[in-house]
């Protein structure tokens, strides 16, 4: 198999809890907690969730918008997490990111043509007429025209400025998007058109996509591979198809049970989450979901589980497949 474009390796960040009249440091939020992955060329890795569940954290280090508290981001072979401000800069031309909120992520000072051209300016990308010219066809690209230049943020509906953030993205021509719940913000009949772009902009542009979601049907969409977080972790990863025709893991098995189905006369057991999720200030011992997991056993709350590969290419961190426990399942099935 050829190099990953991008390999994960331990990624942590912990926030301090301060508290006190002179404030010192009480304890950490946990936010991303040993996560380790790879991202090849061409694919599309999904990140799935629950809120809080530190997905969006990981992207942001990916850029090193947050600072990793510990762990390896190596990207295309430069170790992101090691590289100065200066080396940063020319590594960022390669990596860009679609924010969540397509109207708080574009300056409202500024038109359309001024925050489009930015990133060539930064990067020193081409002389005026070239910048210009650029701005143009990736306007075109992803469905606007050319007089949107010269409009402001506030003059376009959610799916345009979708659109916009999209285009700013590919003004450099980078090799990775990180996708931060590009659709989550928008209506549903304008998901699937965004959707649908951004799928024809890697075909046509060779793009390797890491798209953040919390809707597991968006995400089956557009996917290659799906990791699945919880409080922190990856507890399960695999291809699209194998992930939602066979999950392993409790977790990614109950949030596949609240996907509905259309289809009127599909009848299927929603498997229910107990409880809430707990604080990443104080999570659980041993397995972090073993407080809400229904197939809880002694050792969930004593060990952590290992991340294993079960299958070729599905890996699961959960004691059910560890080799002690396989014979009772195989029984139990």
């Amino acid at each position: 198999m050829n190099e990953p474009l991008l390999k994960v390796e331990g990624l942590k960040k912990y926030f301090p809890v301060q508290a006190g009249v002179i404030t010192h440091t009480v304890g950490h939020v946990k936010a991303v907690d040993d996560v380790s992955f790879e991202v090849y060329e061409g694919e599309t890795l999904g990140i799935v969730g629950e809120s809080g569940c530190g997905k969006s954290t990981t992207g942001r280090m990916l850029m090193r918008l947050l600072e990793p508290t510990e762990g390896n981001i190596t990207f295309s072979g430069h170790k992101i997490s090691e590289l100065s401000n200066k080396e940063l800069r020319a590594v960022r031309r390669d990596i860009q990111m679609v924010f969540q909120d397509p109207y708080a992520s574009l300056n409202p000072r500024h038109t359309i043509g001024k925050i489009l051209e930015e990133p060539l300016i930064v990067h020193g990308i081409g002389n005026a007429k070239e910048r210009k010219e650029r701005v143009m066809s990736l306007l075109n690209i992803v469905g606007l025209s050319d007089f949107h230049a010269k409009r402001y943020p506030h003059q376009f509906s959610g799916g345009q400025r979708q659109r916009v953030g999209i285009a700013r993205a590919l003004m450099t021509n980078p090799k990775l998007v990180i996708a931060d719940e590009p659709v989550s913000a928008l209506d549903v009949s304008v998901q699937a058109q965004v959707l649908n772009l951004m799928q024809d902009l890697q075909r046509e542009f060779k793009l390797t996509y890491i798209f953040i979601a919390h809707d597991l049907g968006v995400v089956r969409h557009i996917s290659n591979r799906v990791g699945v977080m919880y409080l922190g972790h990856i507890v399960e990863l695999a291809d699209s198809e194998s992930l939602y025709e066979e999950p392993l893991h409790p977790y990614t098995q109950a949030l596949l049970s609240a996907v509905p189905i259309p289809d009127p006369d599909f009848k299927r057991e929603a498997e229910l989450i107990k409880g809430d999720i707990p604080s990443p200030s104080n999570p659980p011992s041993g397995c972090t979901f073993h407080t809400r997991c229904p197939h809880k056993m002694a050792v969930c709350s004593q060990q952590v589980p290992v991340f294993n590969e079960i299958k070729p290419g599905h890996s699961v961190a959960c004691h059910l497949y560890d080799e002690a426990h396989r014979n009772d399942i195989k029984q139990s099935n």
